[in-house]
């Protein structure tokens, strides 16, 4: 058994349902979870830390609209010095303990003029405009095809539950194409004219390399973005991490409600 499994398994009370990895100022939601059980990432062999404001270190499972849920509060980035393997161990672990579900989470600056900022859209596809695969170097068969299709990144019929949920309370889910740029810095003006040109409606520093290893780990996911800010050049005003984290605790509420529903409808 590997041993990060085998702590894992031993911590929580049974296998979970379904993961849960919590962007930027997102981590909250954990504060509702019944019969909480935590584990830091010290506790694991070989396993990375987060260093951004906004991201706890830990793993925490707990009952939550009725299902066995693991949360993940931080994750990692390419830009904080991880190789992009190190970025994806969280999946892999989710992939070693049987997990069949995640819901990815992010903050993200919006491109599309549709969006608002507070505004959670669902992701339907990915552009990796930081040119680095996970996947890169040997397969490891027990986890996945040397080629995974990514012609379906999320899990269409589960999305179209949720939409039809959201729908009947009033509630529109917009839906939007997430590009990836290896941060840290926020991206340039003609960066934002290009990923727009190439059909991006969000950008961000994260999710691309997880949503790539859970496809290649057959794991079904759905992944949603708070928009916290306008993209480089979409508004005329500096963009700092302090407002994505401010932004995003303003859409608590909004995004709790997208998150119940998505429990709801595994």
């Amino acid at each position: 058994m590997n041993k990060n499994k085998e702590i894992m398994m031993n911590k929580i009370p049974e296998k979970p349902q379904v993961a849960i990895i919590l962007g930027s100022g997102l981590a909250y939601l954990t504060e509702f979870f019944k019969d909480a059980v935590r584990i830091d990432y010290s506790e694991l062999n070989d396993f990375p830390t987060s260093t951004v404001m906004g991201h706890k270190n830990e793993f925490v499972y707990g009952i939550y609209k009725g299902k066995g849920v693991l949360a993940m509060r931080g994750r990692f980035h390419f830009y904080e010095g991880y190789s992009v393997k190190n970025i994806i161990k969280a999946i892999h672990l989710f992939k070693e303990i049987g997990i069949k579900k995640i819901i990815i989470t992010n903050a993200a600056g919006g491109i599309n003029r549709d969006y608002s900022p507070g505004e959670i859209v669902a992701i339907e596809d990915i552009i990796n405009l930081a040119f680095n695969n996970p996947l890169i170097g040997k397969n490891i068969e027990e986890y996945g095809t040397r080629f995974p299709d990514m012609s379906k990144v999320i899990d269409e019929d589960w999305l179209k539950r949720i939409e039809i949920r959201l729908a009947k309370e009033g509630n529109c889910l917009k839906r939007g194409t997430y590009a990836w740029f290896t941060g840290p810095s926020f991206e340039t003006k003609s960066e934002i004219k290009m990923a727009e040109y190439l059909g991006a409606d969000m950008v961000g520093m994260s999710t691309v390399p997880e949503i790539i290893a859970a496809r290649h780990c057959s794991i079904d996911l759905i992944a949603y973005s708070c928009v916290t800010n306008f993209a480089c050049g979409i508004k005329e005003q500096p963009l700092n991490h302090e407002e994505v984290i401010l932004t995003a605790k303003k859409a608590r509420e909004r995004f709790q409600r997208v998150i119940e529903i998505s429990l709801e409808e595994l």
